[in-house]
This record gives C-alpha cells, structure tokens and sequence, in this order.
C-alpha cells in the first residue's frame, strides 16, 4: 500500500479529470481537469501535479467493460500506465473505473450543478470515485501488499 498523498486520473476524451487524497488517504478532493492536447502536455501537467502535492502514487482508471473484460479502452488505459510508469518517478497503479461516470454524473446532479457546471467537473469528480475505490480495496492490515495492478 502506497503510503502518502495518491493522485488519480480518469482519462476522458477531451479532458483528464485529476483528485487528490491527503496524506493519510482519508479525504478525496477533485482537482481542476486537465485538457486532453496531445501527450506531452499531460505528462507534464501530471508530473507538475504529482511535485506540488508531493504524491507517492499515480492512480489511473482502467475502463472495464461491465462483464468484466477488457476492450480497446482498457488496453489503451494499459499502455497509458506503461508510459506514466516509465516517465514518472512514482508507481502507477490501475483501478476499475467502471459506473464511475455515471456515479459522478449522479452525484453531480444531486448536488444541484446544471448542466455546463457538470461537464466542467465530471471527469474530476470520476477521477475522485476512483481514487476513493481504489483506498477502499487496500489491504491496510498487511500495508506492503496491494490488490491493484502495478505498471
């Protein structure tokens, strides 16, 4: 179990949306989202964003489909961690991020954001589910072990 501030992304399309936890992974706050340009741009961002919070891991979320399985998604949120891995100087971990959308969609619209707020703020609040998810599943009685992948 990584000790330490986690920073988690969720990979959209034109946005990546990026939380934080604290130190002691108890709290989860979204952080602005990041446009999706072209890799360099992100990479730098990511590793802008992993310095200033001094973070230990990257979390990224993993687009399973609901059965399960893998698509072309999950393979491209794959190689995605690869690259983060091989770039970053911080392990990278993946999570399944399958409902998370809908879960920050949900939760979105109940706290009353319209329509352009909630667009604005998906791909971050997702990224918080995530991140949130990916806590939850450690193993916090045995911290040297993870039940996540590792890139």
């Amino acid at each position: 179990m990584p000790r330490g501030r986690l920073l988690a992304l969720d990979m959209g399309l034109r946005r990546v949306g990026m939380a934080i936890s604290d130190e002691l992974q108890i709290t989860i706050r979204a952080l602005p989202p990041l446009s999706r340009t072209n890799w360099k741009h992100v990479l730098r961002a990511v590793a802008d964003t992993l310095e200033s919070f001094d973070a230990c891991a990257l979390v990224l979320g993993l687009p399973l489909r609901l059965d399960g399985s893998e698509g072309e998604a999950a393979a491209e949120a794959r190689r995605l961690a690869r690259n983060f891995g091989r770039s970053l100087r911080v392990p990278v971990y993946l999570q399944d991020e399958r409902l998370t959308t809908q879960a920050a969609e949900e939760g979105l619209r109940a706290e009353g954001y319209d329509a352009l707020r909630r667009i604005e703020r998906l791909d971050s609040e997702a990224a918080a589910i995530i991140l949130r998810d990916f806590i939850a599943g450690q193993d916090r009685t045995n911290p040297g072990t993870h039940n996540r992948t590792e890139t």
